[in-house]
């Protein structure tokens, strides 16, 4: 035990955040905590009718100490003294407004209960028209600050949802000194940062959502953001200038939080990175190879050589970052707006009379009533699935777009929103079930074409996530869409896995990233390949997808 050593990686989920215990040497997991946030659980802060996702940062402190704790008390007697790195990664863009020490301004008493002093998570949408503010006036610039974010900037990202609050709440535009990233703030917490000159900056965060690239010397200038609206004045100066890559040491665990925490403040903590950055990186992820992170929504990830991307500009993604998911490589992202939340809602829609009519029977104990409610609710999806799978592809009439929460690619747009057609007196609930999960991999398909059209080149596929490893009829529909194997990772927490990489690497048991992945990657658990009949039949319901989802966008004008 005294010669082996161990890191921590942080993955901060929608709902939850996880922490692992990784022995630094293979890789294998000792320990899993996994905790809710639980004033978002109770849906504090958030109008779903509005799009409005608020998360308070009390909820990302009190996981972050019931995580770690829970997880290193499951581990072996002296686990803990010899972690060596922890690590994050979070969601993104979900940025907050702080004062000039760096605190989040929902941790002060006036402004506790206050959404606009909250991380905005990002899959709020409170921003479409301050996103379509920067898109005209960028693209009418001189220098197209989104050229390097796909060319279209979306309202879950950092500038758009910034200019958002301030413009919406006076008394968070009064308070407000600076902006820091959730994935920037959590190790700035951890090393004590006093000043908000000493929150280390993501590279990651930076370029994909800020608009921030070394060639027009990092964010936009002054000038522009300005332009936009006078009340973006002066942030630039008191953001930052450099950024860095997630491998770097930002520091030591300070002592208050070595104590919480149980740890050594001897204890490296890395730069970080989003969630499915990370997570390419924790399923093992080589350059060129397309990465599902499928969840709440999914991200794709790809990594490619600078001398293979060159000068190209690939068009209507959520950008392309040097340094941002593997260091010396291009990162690219893409993703869905929404893919497990699609699932989420369709299985709210039919639990209406659960727990509407049944829960207000009186034929039943409350107890009773609750765990029968419970028990079917938690059967609808597993019950659906059965179904749906009985049906031919291609043989139902229903289709359905992916865009209940808008598209994030290709070509943002958080106005749309989603449809489902061909609905007759026969349909059944399989089989709008069934059209959504085609859906959801048409939408991935969409994507894949749209790297293809611009030049790039997919070797293979992974898929990582719970959806991944435990849905084969989501994954063999969507080998059969894209007509490409896919492989599955063999952990359900490659992102936090990811970060535990990183988190060795920057603690020096690894020279590069690149040898903590070699050493500490999980596999695959599954491979699924396309069957030929099926790839046929989806080629066809896909035209179909795309008539509709041309038809959506017009009404949406």
């Amino acid at each position: 035990m005294a010669d082996t050593k161990y890191v921590i990686g942080l993955d901060y989920g929608s709902d939850s955040a996880r922490a692992v215990v990784v022995d630094v040497a293979d890789g294998r997991t000792l320990a899993t905590a996994v905790k809710y946030y639980p004033r978002w659980k109770k849906g504090m802060y958030c109008v779903p009718s509005a799009n409005q996702w608020r998360q308070h940062p009390l909820d990302y402190i009190e996981v972050l100490e019931g995580s770690v704790k829970e997880a290193l008390a499951a581990c072996p007697a002296g686990t803990a003294e010899n972690v060596i790195g922890i690590a994050f990664d979070t969601t993104g863009s979900t940025p907050v407004f702080t004062d000039e020490n760096g605190t989040p301004l929902a941790l002060k008493p006036e402004f506790a209960d206050n959404p606009n002093a909250m991380f905005v998570l990002w899959k709020d949408h409170t921003a479409v028209k301050e996103a379509a503010e920067i898109n005209e006036k960028s693209h009418a610039n001189d220098i197209d600050y989104t050229a390097y974010e796909g060319g279209i900037y979306s309202s879950e990202w950092f500038w758009a949802k910034a200019l958002h609050v301030l413009r919406e709440d006076e008394a968070v535009r009064e308070a407000a000194y600076s902006i820091v990233e959730h994935c920037d703030w959590m190790p700035a917490l951890l090393i004590g940062a006093k000043h908000i000159s000493e929150v280390p900056r993501s590279r990651c965060a930076a370029g994909h959502k800020a608009m921030w690239h070394a060639k027009w010397g990092g964010l936009p200038s002054e000038e522009f953001l300005c332009s936009l609206d006078p009340v973006l004045a002066g942030f630039r100066d008191r953001l930052y200038a450099e950024t860095t890559t997630a491998e770097k040491p930002v520091g030591k665990l300070c002592p208050e939080w070595a104590e919480r925490l149980g740890l050594s403040t001897e204890v490296v903590v890395a730069g970080s990175e989003f969630d499915c950055h990370m997570g390419a990186i924790g399923a093992g992820a080589k350059n060129n190879t397309f990465v599902r992170v499928i969840g709440t929504s999914t991200c794709d990830i790809m990594t490619v050589s600078p001398e293979e991307l060159g000068d190209k500009l690939v068009r209507g993604i959520c950008g392309q970052v040097d340094g941002s998911v593997m260091p010396g490589m291009i990162g690219l992202e893409a993703g869905q707006s929404a893919f497990g939340d699609i699932y989420a809602w369709f299985r709210r829609v039919l639990e209406f009379p659960l727990k509407n009519i049944l829960g207000a029977t009186e034929l039943l104990d409350e107890e009773t009533k609750a765990k029968v409610i419970d028990e079917a609710c938690d059967k609808i999806i597993p019950a659906l699935t059965v179904e749906a799978m009985k049906i031919p592809a291609g043989e139902s009439s229903v289709i359905a777009t992916d865009w209940m929460n808008g598209r994030r690619t290709p070509d943002a747009n958080q106005l749309l929103q989603g449809a489902i057609s061909g609905i007759n007196l026969g349909t059944t609930a399989p089989m709008i079930f069934r059209a959504l999960v085609e859906a959801t991999a048409f939408g991935s398909r969409a994507i894949v074409e749209r790297f293809k059209s611009e030049g790039m080149r997919i070797n293979d596929v992974i898929g990582i996530g719970g959806i991944a490893l435990k849905s084969p009829f989501v994954m063999q529909t969507l080998s059969n869409v894209l007509d490409m194997p896919i492989k599955v990772c063999n952990t359900d927490q490659a992102c936090a896995l990811g970060a535990a990489m990183f988190a060795a690497t920057a603690a020096g048991a690894y020279a590069t990233v690149a040898d903590a992945q070699d050493a500490m990657n999980s596999g695959f658990a599954k491979e699924y390949f396309p069957e030929p009949d099926q790839v046929k039949i989806y080629d066809e319901v896909y035209q179909r997808y795309l008539k509709l989802g041309a038809y959506c966008e017009e009404v949406a004008k």
